[in-house]
């Protein structure tokens, strides 16, 4: 099968998914990738393939967007993004798989093991959900789990965390994709691709968001939690020539 219809297909599923849930496009997308494509290729396209994710998640839920949640994440970002793609361009291939690895596999594991109830976290933890999620993002483009371990944790109602979320991943995203850009990581290569495979997301994030209200999204996350953990078991073994 032709590389760009796989492609797509990564992206039809990972865009659906974050479409339904608020999220999950990097975390299943990337690891399917590196199967395919190297992986300082992947995670530049996956930065611009989610910029078409959380612009239109951004315009469907602005009624419940509220700046003063997204500014600190914001500020935690930044100094996070500037690690991240030091990261990214200075590790070896085999360390970015493996520590990718270990993300989803710990990630999955927290959400597969615990049920985490809404603590009231001081606003605080906001700048260390921020810093992560930039520095995790632009190693991976897929910097997800600190800020919304740290969303579900603040009792918010279920419209205003995906707001929130998709808010501030827009404008993560937007200073990710310019690091990458700056930096170097975005290829001709990576803009092909990019190119190619768009359709695919939109139709998978219009499917996803149209089914929002009318999927039992409990039993869909927990079906691709365990997807993430084989994914991550998966990756470790690729990355150490198991």
């Amino acid at each position: 099968m032709s590389l760009y219809i796989l492609l797509s297909l990564i992206f039809l599923a990972a865009s659906f998914t974050q479409g339904l849930t608020g999220f999950g496009f990097g975390l299943l997308a990337i690891p399917l990738l590196t199967l395919l494509i190297d992986i300082k290729i992947a995670i530049p396209l996956c930065s611009l393939q989610g910029l078409l994710i959380t612009g239109f998640l951004s315009l469907r839920l602005k009624r419940h967007i509220d700046h003063r949640k997204i500014l600190p994440l914001l500020l935690g970002c930044l100094p996070g993004i500037a690690v991240g793609v030091i990261f990214l361009k200075k590790a070896p291939t085999w360390l970015l798989g493996t520590a990718l690895g270990w993300l989803l596999i710990a990630y999955s594991l927290f959400w597969l093991c615990f049920r985490p109830r809404p603590v009231g976290m001081h606003r605080l933890w906001a700048y260390v959900a921020g810093f992560g999620t930039g520095a995790i993002s632009s190693a991976f483009s897929a910097g997800g789990p600190p800020a919304i371990i740290y969303t579900t944790l603040t009792g918010w109602s279920k419209d205003d965390v995906k707001a929130t979320l998709s808010g501030f991943f827009l404008a993560c995203g937007l200073f990710i994709v310019a690091a990458h850009a700056a930096s170097g990581l975005t290829t001709i290569t990576v803009l092909r691709y990019f190119g190619i495979s768009a359709p695919a997301v939109i139709l998978g994030m219009v499917a996803g968001s149209t089914l929002y209200d009318r999927v039992d999204t409990e039993n869909y996350l927990r079906l691709l939690l365990c997807v993430l953990l084989g994914m991550g078991i998966l990756l470790l073994r690729t990355a150490s020539g198991g």
